[in-house]
């Protein structure tokens, strides 16, 4: 117990809590006039000018529940627990103040172990001084620690949710870099490689053809360059901070394997045009992955489809990917949140400098479009 404990207490809060937004300040304009509004409309409320202070008063607390959620839980807990001594015992409480509740649900969403131990403690403490000084009976204390538990198994429970998906996605980008170690590798080495051949053959023929050293500094020049670009690459996706769903290995050419795997679904149609020759290898990863992405995701969610459309094309600055599908464009893709697989295509694009975007077509069926710099580089 003491260890389980320990782990409670020294349990980092949740990193980056989101900071206020307008749907907070929206929150805050709401719940003041309706405090000032129930005061107005309940006769029977007690020191209804204290009671409807305390609750405009403890409405900003709501402004800092998720950056720094104890201070705001004690202090509208404190101020609770002490209003009675300005009204002679009796509750200053109204019916708007079950926004504190939000207070307590913050706190075990957001807050570390520390905070959560000792807001858990400060909310005990509180209950329990009510029904010392008779404000609570034993009925209304039980009925009290129920919704407070209800507020606080559901932080928890939200809490835990965003650390499972952290975790997953933690997972998938780890089995990403065990393979993308690999092909750093492989690209060295074969880089490597053409630069010792070139080299040896050109001391095997600097006798009988001068020039044949310069030639051969000049490809290997060449290679050395393309391996540190390539290698700059995918360092980057390997770092911790970096996503790492960008898989080398596939080619633009090899989208033409994806045609034969709609022949169990609907067809798959594959156009490349422009120059695709002499694409980063990082980009032609990059843009089979999307095209992968895409089609498998079509095959899976779009309901009535004939039909999938994978188009490339290529000019002197970029490279552009749509791959569309005619499925009845329903309410249930669109509002589907985004899962990893979109989620890695957007991280994917992004980390080369480009864009991706999926949405549904204005008639039927799905789309994704990705833009990539031919060159492959991040700006």
């Amino acid at each position: 117990m003491p260890s389980v404990l320990r782990s409670v207490w020294d349990e980092p809060g949740p990193p980056d809590p989101p900071p206020r937004v307008w749907r907070d300040w929206v929150l805050v304009g709401v719940l003041v006039p309706v405090a000032v509004l129930e005061g107005l409309l309940r006769p029977e409320l007690p020191w209804r000018t204290v009671s409807v202070i305390l609750t405009v008063g403890l409405v900003p607390t709501l402004l800092w529940r998720r950056t720094r959620p104890l201070p705001m839980v004690a202090i509208a807990f404190a101020t609770t627990s002490l209003a009675p001594l300005l009204t002679g015992g009796d509750s200053a409480e109204t019916y708007t103040m079950a926004y504190l509740l939000i207070l307590v649900y913050s706190l075990f969403r957001w807050g570390s172990g520390r905070e959560v131990t000792l807001g858990l403690t400060i909310m005990i403490v509180a209950v329990s001084l009510s029904l010392l000084f008779g404000r609570l009976t034993p009925g209304d204390m039980v009925g009290a620690f129920a919704v407070l538990f209800s507020a606080v198994a559901l932080g928890g429970a939200l809490r835990y949710r965003a650390r499972a998906r952290t975790r997953e996605l933690d997972q998938i980008k780890l089995l990403e870099r065990e393979q993308l170690a690999r092909d750093l590798h492989d690209t060295v080495a074969h880089h490597v490689s053409a630069m010792a051949i070139r080299a040896q053959a050109g001391l095997a023929t600097s006798e009988s053809r001068p020039n044949a050293a310069t030639d051969a500094l000049r490809v290997i020049e060449v290679e050395a360059a393309r391996a540190l670009d390539e290698m700059r690459a995918m360092v980057r996706i390997l770092r911790r901070d970096q996503p790492a769903d960008l898989v080398p290995g596939r080619r633009v050419t090899d989208l033409e394997q994806l045609a034969s795997r709609g022949r169990s679904g609907p067809s798959v149609e594959v156009e490349i045009s422009g120059d695709v020759d002499g694409l980063p290898p990082p980009v032609e990863a990059a843009i089979y992955r999307l095209a992968q992405e895409s089609v498998t995701n079509a095959q899976r969610h779009a309901r009535h489809a004939t039909r999938i459309e994978v188009r490339v094309t290529a000019d002197d600055t970029s490279v552009h990917l749509r791959v569309s599908d005619d499925g009845d464009s329903g309410p249930i893709r669109p509002a589907a949140p985004p899962g990893y697989g979109l989620i890695g295509m957007v991280e994917r694009a992004d980390l080369l400098g480009g864009t991706c975007e999926a949405g549904p077509n204005p008639d039927r069926g799905w789309t994704v479009t990705a833009v990539l710099p031919r060159s492959g580089a991040a700006t």
